[in-house]
């Protein structure tokens, strides 16, 4: 494109290329570092470097999450950071915070654990929402947890969730009335939509059936010396009934299922035997 192009006339372009006007806005946006309502009240205004821009629209085109091209996210209300390597967090996951809110206000929890915690959002978000809380927070991705690290000091709850490098909660001798988690739950084979391509793998697919790390999770927290009271975790919209009889084998037999904004099931709560 020509070099002395206006705002309106790459917009009008860009949006037909998307077939999205929003997302063609969003994308100007941050590539000019401005707020989306600046396009408005600057429409004639020239655009520096516009075939930088044209190579955005070029990867969103291609299926490119729009997340990944601007690197961050809303969720809850709040901006976070967010970068290839790290699962983008969906809406239906803020049921999970909505829910660990619940019981944290009610049982008084100082110290909690997140497993697969990914960009960090959910503890991040936790540790906002409670100042007195902490949270171990783990991950089996290093580029996650360097996004969360980044996230947790944006929102001033560094020194109260710990990030720690390892599978579940393998090396740490500590015990946790609440663990939470949102695994892998896509079984193997399934066939994803292209945007879900550009996402780490292993944050998404949980083993052949799909529920394998939502199994060990379970056997974690049912562990007769974990000490765990409240187990959360999100699950896939076909498991609650093979992930009912599960926790019933295991001795859970108090499990409350809940379902996401689509209306399909998408989580449970736990309450395990003191």
């Amino acid at each position: 494109m020509h070099r002395s192009v206006r705002v309106r006339a790459l917009l009008r372009a860009a949006s037909r290329e998307l077939d999205n006007p929003r997302e063609a806005a969003i994308l100007l946006a941050h590539h000019l570092g401005q707020h989306r309502h600046w396009l408005i009240t600057h429409d004639d205004a020239p655009v520096e470097d516009p075939d930088a821009y044209t190579t955005l629209i070029a990867r969103r085109k291609a299926g490119e999450p729009i997340e990944y091209i601007t690197g961050e996210v809303s969720f809850y209300g709040e901006m976070f950071q967010i970068a290839p390597g790290a699962l983008i967090p969906r809406p239906e996951t803020e049921l999970l915070i909505d829910h660990a809110k619940e019981i944290i206000a009610a049982h008084g929890y100082s110290h909690i654990a997140e497993i697969g915690t990914g960009s960090g959002i959910i503890a991040v978000m936790l540790a906002r929402l409670f100042p007195g809380l902490h949270i171990t927070a783990t991950d089996i991705n290093p580029n996650a947890l360097d996004i969360a690290r980044k996230n947790a000091e944006k929102f001033g709850v560094r020194e109260r969730v710990r990030f720690v490098h390892t599978s579940f909660l393998e090396g740490i001798n500590q015990k946790f009335a609440m663990i939470l988690s949102n695994p892998p739950y896509i079984a193997e084979g399934f066939v994803l939509e292209k945007p879900l391509a550009f996402e780490p793998q292993n944050a998404l697919f949980g083993g052949k059936r799909g529920d394998e790390i939502l199994r060990e999770i379970i056997d974690l927290a049912a562990h007769p010396d974990s000490g765990t009271r409240h187990l959360l975790c999100e699950m896939g919209y076909d498991q609650k009934a093979p992930l009912a009889a599960y926790m019933l084998q295991k001795g859970i037999e108090e499990v409350r299922f809940y379902r996401d904004y689509s209306g399909f099931d998408r989580g449970f709560i736990a309450t395990l035997k003191e």
